[in-house]
């Protein structure tokens, strides 16, 4: 750490000017991200202007071996973008220009402080648009999306955010510059853009994104199931996607939050439904024609009670509106709610669905389910109240066990909103101390001194072998994967 705050502080102010923040009441503006159970004040917060300040600022705490946590619009549910209080929390904020759209080549070139919806909405008037669509896309930065690999809705026909990214560029821990990718479909060399994707601001500091454009389909529909059991949708989207149908996007809802975004957005959605499947169709007129035929004979045979199909762009995007709106009203609900997010095997889900209505008995705190179905991507909100009780540590608990329900069923404890410090500890659950300790290798190949976003997404192996003794210590039966530590 370095010595003098004074003389470093000093320092700062001679490349970033007055683009800097000291004092408490605005450095509480930057203690959390989207998980805001997790707070910690920042030591220091600067808002560089281009690429070169970057440089020299993160050159600066190369040299002086200070933290640095690089933060886009902390949207992040994962504790991500929480500051470290020793260090120096670097925001992306004004890298916010849409600085070239090639419409012939299909790319355009953002900062990365511009936002998701902000892409598509540059590009809307050529015909195109930007593929991954989080819930969070009116606020949330493509920087941030790059560092969670983050999904949405449409994921599941058009990828991720590493499948819809050709070249990133990145100033590295010691504050040089460097390209991944190329504006072509490949690149030479090793695939570290897929590595850089979901790495969680630990191995570079990403200062522009080149994104892929697709053409708007000429046809597009979104049809509505309804349900009376969670299982009975959670079997119909694996029968979807065996039977080969591929929707751009395929999300599921159970009662509690249907009814919730339905009072909060007027979606139109039957609330007297136990579940809710939301499946988008797109391409050519007679392939979309084609698909609807195929979609509505495979709801009707899994038992939907209520079929609806909506073709017109303004009752699509009131039904969407409720789909995306479903995290802010679900916490109309309860003082506080706690988002998870596990991927499964598709095939595991209305098991999965039955385990965790299980849980919500044993924990005694409800539980409202979204789902980016079509993917396994599972987002259940936990409710609660943070004043009452012990309800945050119930929560977190029954939040801990989801995951550990997700590993047990082969599936992972993150589908996109990333590791961060909320789910360091099932790390431990999901990988070998041989893989972990390699994972630690890949972060000191980047960043040798350890200084960007530490403490985040890796545990340490002793980090693992105290989580293991406090799963017995509280009682818990110890989870077999935890015998390795």
């Amino acid at each position: 750490m370095v010595a003098s705050k004074p003389k470093f502080i000093n320092a700062l102010k001679e490349i970033c000017g007055e683009d800097m923040i000291t004092d408490m009441a605005r450095l509480k503006v930057y203690e959390t991200d989207g998980l805001t159970a997790k707070k910690r004040l920042p030591w220091i917060v600067v808002l560089p202007s281009n690429i070169e300040q970057v440089q020299i600022i993160v050159a600066l705490c190369a040299e002086h071996s200070v933290p640095i946590v690089a933060r886009g619009a902390g949207t992040g549910l994962s504790g991500g973008a929480m500051p470290h209080d020793q260090g120096v929390l670097l925001s992306l904020a004004k890298f916010n220009r849409v600085l070239e759209i090639n419409a012939d080549a299909r790319y355009a070139r953002v900062e990365p402080g511009v936002t998701n919806l902000g892409i598509s909405q540059a590009v809307d008037h050529l015909g195109l648009y930007y593929a991954p669509d989080p819930s969070s896309q009116i606020a949330c930065s493509i920087g941030g999306n790059v560092a969670e690999n983050s999904g949405g809705v449409h994921c599941l026909k058009y990828g991720l955010t590493v499948h819809n990214v050709m070249k990133l560029r990145i100033v590295s821990p010691a504050g040089e510059l460097y390209e991944l990718g190329s504006d072509a479909l490949d690149s030479a060399g090793l695939d570290l853009m897929a590595l850089m994707h979901g790495s969680e601001g630990m191995l570079g500091i990403v200062v522009e994104v080149t994104v892929k454009l697709l053409e708007k389909p000429p046809c597009v529909c979104v049809v509505l199931g309804a349900f009376d059991s969670a299982e009975a949708a959670g079997r119909c989207v694996a029968e979807i996607i065996g039977n080969g149908i591929l929707p751009a996007g395929l999300e599921m809802m159970d009662q509690m939050a249907a009814r919730a975004a339905e009072a909060f957005v007027h979606a139109g959605y039957p609330t007297e439904a136990a579940a809710l499947l939301l499946a988008e169709l797109d391409g050519t007129e007679a392939e979309v024609a084609q698909q609807h035929k195929d979609l509505m004979s495979m709801m009707q045979k899994c038992g939907a009670g209520e079929i609806s199909t909506a073709w017109d762009a303004e009752d699509r995007a009131r039904l969407w509106q409720g789909r995306k709106a479903a995290f802010p009203a679900v916490g109309r609900l309860a003082p506080d709610y706690y988002c998870m997010d596990g991927t499964i095997p598709r095939r595991e889900l209305a098991d999965v669905l039955t385990a965790i209505a299980d849980l919500s008995k044993q924990y005694a705190l409800p539980v409202a389910n979204v789902f980016h179905a079509g993917d396994g991507n599972l987002h259940p909100l936990i409710l609660y109240d943070a004043n009452d009780g012990d309800q945050l540590d119930r929560a977190e608990a029954f939040g801990g066990k989801i995951l550990e329900l997700c590993i047990a069923k082969g599936g992972t404890i993150t589908g996109e909103h990333g590791v961060g410090v909320e789910k360091i500890d099932q790390m431990c659950i999901q990988f070998t101390p041989e893989e972990l300790t390699m994972f630690h290798g890949v972060k000191s190949s980047f960043d040798s001194q350890g200084i960007l976003n530490p403490g985040k997404a890796i545990p340490t192996l002793s980090r693992c072998a105290e989580f293991g003794a406090m799963h017995v210590h509280v009682g818990d039966e110890k989870h077999p994967a935890l015998e390795r530590f």
